[in-house]
């Protein structure tokens, strides 16, 4: 009944298709079903993720898994330029791509190669009305706010953004280049790992912190015996160790009272688990969970329809 609807010259198509080429499509289409599969839940467990995480302010966000709403900001320093076109922004990643040509029997066609790609990871800020946060964007997915694509002739594009970039489907030129960045002021989201160093969010542990400085003096015994044998016996008795634990005290409180005055710096970078995302995006988050649910309902519609293309060339297949 299936198979009464299908054009009958895709059916003898399909039948007359030669083994290896068969398998291969075959193959091809339940790979892209499984990924497809994949893809509505994992963009579907990131949308209901960022709805049910609230948003925090910096300076009261708990530590550990949080997500943040704010403005990108450089730190004091150098600037962060992107390499293609020099401008200044917080982040950016690029790509250069040579076009290749490929001859076959059935003729020519092209393809792009890259040759030369980078992503920032360089610090730099998220800033609300509370307080800043560092953002280090290793491994972060990142939605930029500007993707910029030209076209030239040298596979080193110095000449910054061209004015007219033109049509990037009519467009000549045997190289191809990709910007896309995060600008200063750019409206931020960010969810990831939260964490705060310095001053009083470092809760000291005086036992644990002395305990721990004694191991490491206990490997060096010529400098413990340099230091603590009084008697030169050349071992350290029970008074002498007395000496070792209360100097050791005394170092621990001094360091305590030091990292106790630090400033406190608040920052944000990828988590451990793989379950939980690491995202900065320029949408909002609104905006961003409407683009993860469309993206959940296109891979569902991408499941159905390969898993049903494959069924049914595996159905005409194997009862022809």
């Amino acid at each position: 009944m299936f198979e009464s609807l299908i054009p009958a010259e895709w059916v003898m198509g399909v039948r007359q298709m030669e083994a290896p080429e068969f398998w291969m499509v075959a193959l091809l289409l339940l790979a892209l079903t499984g990924a497809a599969f994949y893809g509505v839940f994992r963009f579907f467990h990131r949308a209901r993720l960022i709805e049910d995480i609230p948003t925090s302010k910096i300076r009261s966000a708990a530590q550990g898994y949080v997500e943040l709403d704010g403005t990108a900001e450089l730190m004091e320093g150098e600037p962060i330029v992107a390499p293609l076109t020099g401008t200044r922004c917080t982040w950016y990643s690029y790509k250069v791509e040579e076009k290749v040509e490929h001859y076959s029997s059935k003729g020519r066609r092209t393809s792009w190669k890259t040759i030369q790609s980078g992503v920032s990871d360089e610090l730099f800020l998220i800033v609300d009305e509370t307080g800043e946060c560092v953002i280090d964007p290793e491994g972060a997915e990142v939605t930029p706010s500007k993707s910029d694509t030209w076209y030239g002739n040298s596979p080193a594009w110095t000449h910054g953004l061209p004015g007219n970039r033109g049509n990037r489907f009519f467009s000549t030129g045997r190289y191809r280049y990709t910007e896309k960045r995060i600008h200063v002021a750019d409206s931020l989201y960010a969810i990831g790992m939260f964490r705060t160093v310095g001053g009083s969010q470092e809760l000291p542990n005086t036992r644990d912190d002395v305990r721990n400085l004694l191991n490491v003096w206990k490997r060096d015994q010529a400098a413990l015996l340099k230091h603590f044998d009084k008697n030169g016996d050349g071992h350290i008795d029970t008074q002498e160790w007395e000496l070792v634990r209360a100097t050791a005290r005394k170092v621990v409180l001094k360091d305590q009272a030091e990292r106790f005055h630090r400033p406190v710096h608040h920052i944000m970078s990828r988590p451990d688990s793989s379950r939980q995302p690491y995202l900065l995006s320029v949408l909002p988050q609104h905006q961003l969970v409407q683009r993860l649910k469309l993206y959940a309902g296109l891979s569902l519609f991408g499941f159905i329809g390969m898993g049903a293309m494959a069924t049914w060339m595996l159905t005409v297949r194997l009862a022809g």
